[in-house]
């Protein structure tokens, strides 16, 4: 009878910590040996963004994104300057308007992931989530280069990743 119950309790535990159920944010390390995840928990809200500051023209970028079926859809893009780095025109499907002295690309590219370097330059770079902004410069590595994903982990992955903490609510 013990047997069974320790069969069962190891298979219970091996169903709970190794599917995929969680959704998150994952931002994981690339050009390492040793990657390291780092997640925010998505709730039912789909979208997020990122909010930096440009290096060269010193103004914020607010890239706007929603999860659609595990990928990333990119819905818009606001900025203040075209020089340098910043679209100055739409392509086939998008639509660039000026409005208030910022402009805003509108977009539905879809992709599966893409990669985020963390500069080392004291600018900011933050993800707003579900009302709340969290400092990528705070917990990620500087220097580095991330993989930013949607997708579900298993709780033995949230184990090993790091949560991402909020520095404020908006």
């Amino acid at each position: 009878m013990k047997k069974i119950v320790v069969v069962l309790v190891i298979a219970v535990l091996i169903f709970f910590f190794f599917p995929p159920l969680f959704p998150v944010i994952s931002f994981t390390e690339t050009r390492t040996n040793d990657p390291h995840m780092y997640y925010v928990n998505m709730g039912k809200d789909q979208t997020f963004q990122i909010r930096f500051t440009h290096s060269i023209h010193r103004t914020d970028v607010l890239e706007t994104y929603e999860a659609t079926d595990g990928k990333i859809k990119m819905i818009s893009m606001e900025y203040e300057d075209v020089a340098i780095g910043m679209p100055a025109h739409a392509e086939e499907g998008e639509k660039l308007t000026y409005e208030d002295g910022k402009y805003k690309l509108y977009t539905n590219k879809i992709v599966e992931n893409f990669v985020l370097y963390v500069g080392d330059i004291n600018m900011d770079l933050y993800l707003n989530y579900g009302g709340k902004e969290y400092n990528l410069k705070k917990t990620l590595q500087r220097g580095s280069s991330y993989v930013i994903e949607v997708k579900k982990v298993s709780f033995y992955e949230k184990l090993k990743g790091v949560r991402l903490a909020y520095e404020y609510e908006y």
